[in-house]
């Protein structure tokens, strides 16, 4: 027990904890913890799975909303940081609403979801989007 003790704190000298993420989250932090290489955060993308085929951030998880309850807890640690987007504001709401109700702590709505990344030129990928990028 002594030596797990000593290992977790040598860890968390090294790689210092997250700050609490915000309920609502600017698509410029999670942008930069990408680029920063900063650990232990996910992200959902709840539209429908046709849509996120479509173009969808770079890594994102595709759960769509009507199965999101059944699926995330069987993959996710409730204390994981977890942005979350929709197809619009309202169904990100109501995404992270679900996943705060199933105890997860750390939820934060992605502001603008998909087109605020795209805007800030974050990187996507998916059917449109190859082309876009190809062409």
């Amino acid at each position: 027990m002594k030596n797990k003790l000593k290992d977790n704190t040598l860890v968390s000298r090294i790689i210092p904890s997250q700050p609490p993420v915000e309920v609502e989250s600017d698509v410029h932090v999670v942008k930069s913890r990408l680029e920063w290489g900063k650990p232990a955060f996910t992200i959902l993308d709840v539209r429908d799975r046709l849509t996120y085929n479509q173009g969808h951030i770079m890594g994102a998880i595709p759960v769509p909303i009507d199965e999101l309850r059944a699926i995330v807890s069987t993959f996710l640690d409730e204390n994981r940081d977890i942005y979350v987007y929709g197809i619009n504001e309202g169904q990100t709401a109501q995404a992270a609403q679900i996943l705060r109700s199933d105890g997860f702590k750390n939820v934060s709505e992605l502001k603008g979801g998909f087109a605020a990344w795209k805007a800030i030129g974050g990187l996507t990928e998916g059917v449109i989007e190859s082309k876009v990028t190809h062409n």
